[in-house]
């Protein structure tokens, strides 16, 4: 029975972290997003696509930790949910950086 309250509580502080996660990603999309409508960049479109992927990273562990589509067998390696983590973390972290860059180098060079 403790066995399974310890299991409850580390799962609840799972979920805690990844929708503390969500915050500042949301944040990050929200500003891409509005980003993108004002001045329509290919900068802009790859800040949006880098924060649209580290949406999906966090989404993935608020998935893993709920236990949400257990098809996907979140966690484990060579899996889909492993798969799409993965690579929305790759791709999060290489494009929004980089368009990030190529807009303030376009703004210091007109």
């Amino acid at each position: 029975m403790e066995a399974l309250a310890d299991k409850r509580r580390a799962m609840s502080i799972t979920v805690v972290k990844a929708l503390v996660a969500l915050v500042p990603a949301c944040l990050l999309f929200s500003g891409s997003l509005v980003l993108f409508f004002r001045a329509k960049t290919v900068s802009c479109l790859m800040q949006l696509l880098g924060a649209v992927c580290l949406v999906l990273v966090v989404l993935a562990h608020v998935s893993e930790a709920l236990h949400l589509f257990p098809w996907m067998h979140w966690g484990l390696e060579h899996s889909v949910g492993h798969y799409v983590d993965f690579w929305s973390a790759v791709l999060g972290l290489t494009l929004f950086p980089t368009g990030y860059l190529l807009g303030a180098l376009a703004k210091r060079h007109p």
